[in-house]
């Protein structure tokens, strides 16, 4: 038995999070973040590693020279989620590479430790979607997605063009108005805008479908 197999047996039973960078910067705090939040719940290592952890966090930057075999290998050959990490928005083109090559989401280093807790749980879960501050494979059929918008940042965008307020966007979309106050927060802060007008400005000129007359 490999030390690596010892140290997941002893751990069996506790969530199993691998950190798959390059960079050791990025590996210490994001394994210090995990340690510090989710105490003995989680044991997080440093990739490559044998066996499945329960969630890969995939640097993106390992995409940069255009060599796409480890995430591939991850992919094909571990029944992980891969949770894509970027860099706030600084290389969309290698996020989109990510979510084309199977990963799960893409997740922004900028996230807060409670925020990467709440992706992570989220993976495991299964309900990505429901995350704000991710981007999903489905996000690519949506307004937006150049920007970083996530999928239900743009549908809530494309709501504001329409002059609904948040109560009626969060009633339009089933969520709580704090959850829509939560998405359009982050989709301005993405797109680099404070107010609604901004905001139908910027989405007029981003490819959202103009305004309605309403009854």
């Amino acid at each position: 038995m490999s030390e690596h197999d010892a140290t997941h047996r002893r751990n069996r039973g506790r969530l199993w999070v691998d950190i798959d960078t390059p960079q050791e910067v990025v590996a210490t705090g994001v394994r210090t973040i995990l340690e510090s939040k989710c105490g003995e719940s989680v044991f997080a290592t440093v990739g490559p590693v044998d066996g499945e952890p329960d969630v890969i966090l995939y640097d993106v930057i390992g995409l940069a020279s255009g060599d796409t075999s480890e995430l591939d290998r991850l992919r094909q050959h571990t029944g992980s989620v891969v949770i894509a990490v970027s860099y706030d928005g600084l290389r969309p083109d290698l996020e989109a590479v990510a979510l084309e090559r199977g990963a799960a989401a893409v997740v922004p280093l900028g996230v807060s430790a409670e925020q990467l807790v709440e992706v992570i749980n989220a993976a495991i879960g299964g309900n990505l979607d429901d995350i704000p501050t991710v981007r999903t494979p489905d996000d690519a059929a949506f307004p937006g997605t150049e920007a970083g918008l996530s999928r239900r940042e743009s549908e809530v965008l494309a709501l504001i063009v329409q002059g609904r307020t948040n109560q009626e966007i969060a009633a339009e979309c089933f969520l709580s108005i704090n959850s829509i106050k939560t998405y359009i927060r982050s989709a301005y802060r993405k797109v680099g805008i404070s107010h609604r007008a901004q905001a139908v400005a910027w989405a007029m000129q981003n490819g959202f479908p103009p305004p309605t007359e309403r009854t």
